[in-house]
């Protein structure tokens, strides 16, 4: 059997990509060149989960969201009409930083039984979307969804008055209530909601297992179903849900793990 294996630097010589940026780190994205015949698409699998494959000057390439738990290692992808049966890449240890947080609403650091039913059906609902496969041919080149700066970034280690929690698993752009929230690349809206944590909230898919994920919202201004130009308004910044004041939450998952949305985003957008 033919495998391919990833240096941590295998794409160093490589012509700038546009987006996402190679980085190997749990929370990250590995771009994992494939070699195939020319004219058809080969598919690259994690476990039974599929992979983004997009075409970039003249290459095949394989899109791996790493899970932020995934510790330093080997992964290994399957392979379908490539070269090589298998790819491996070499995944290497990050350490995020620590954040504290005070939160208000003592429900949202410890949720009352009631709530605890709710954000356990709300879960269900996002776990399925973070999943979501379209055929669609992804756009990878990212702009940021809202204007403003660069606050409470990816993979945070979080404590909310005093309790450990999650990483954040998104990028915070400090902005006032109410500033637009536009798409950050082609997409179709495939949810609109209001959940516990989250607030209102805006779902779009971007194919091929590229979702982002838009929340905090004080108001949303387009439905489900709806197809969604780059940079195409979907509502207006807010406070809703568990928030320390009015901000736009912004997460980007791909093959249905949180990954750092930086990472799509051109160098002069905070890289």
């Amino acid at each position: 059997m033919k495998r391919l294996l990833l240096p941590l630097l295998a794409l160093a010589a490589w012509p700038a990509l546009a987006a996402p940026r190679h980085l190997p780190v749990p929370g990250g994205v590995a771009v994992v060149p494939l070699q195939a015949p020319a004219g058809k698409a080969p598919r690259a699998f994690f476990g039974d989960t599929p992979l983004a494959v997009v075409r970039e000057e003249g290459r095949w390439l394989a899109l791996l969201g790493i899970p932020l738990e995934t510790p330093p290692g080997r992964l290994s992808l399957r392979l379908e009409g490539s070269d090589a049966a298998t790819a491996e890449v070499e995944v290497r240890a990050k350490d995020y930083p620590v954040q504290r947080l005070t939160v208000r609403n003592p429900r949202h650091v410890n949720p009352t039984p009631e709530d605890e039913l709710r954000i356990a059906r709300e879960q269900e609902i996002q776990d399925r979307l973070k999943r979501h496969f379209a055929a669609t041919a992804p756009v990878t080149a990212f702009r940021l969804p809202a204007d403003g700066r660069l606050s409470s970034r990816f993979g945070l280690r979080r404590f909310f008055n005093g309790e450990p929690r999650r990483p954040h698993a998104g990028l915070d752009v400090a902005a006032g209530s109410g500033a637009p929230v536009r798409a950050a690349a082609p997409g179709t809206v495939v949810n609109t909601d209001n959940f516990f944590f989250n607030g209102n909230t805006v779902f779009v898919d971007h194919g091929q297992g590229l979702i982002s994920a838009h929340m905090h919202l004080s108001r949303v201004d387009v439905k489900e179903g709806q197809r969604v130009a780059q940079g195409e308004q979907l509502g207006a910044v807010g406070a809703t849900g568990r928030v320390t004041g009015p901000h736009l939450h912004w997460a980007v998952f791909l093959n249905g793990t949180a990954v750092d949305p930086e990472l799509f985003l051109a160098p002069a957008k905070g890289r």
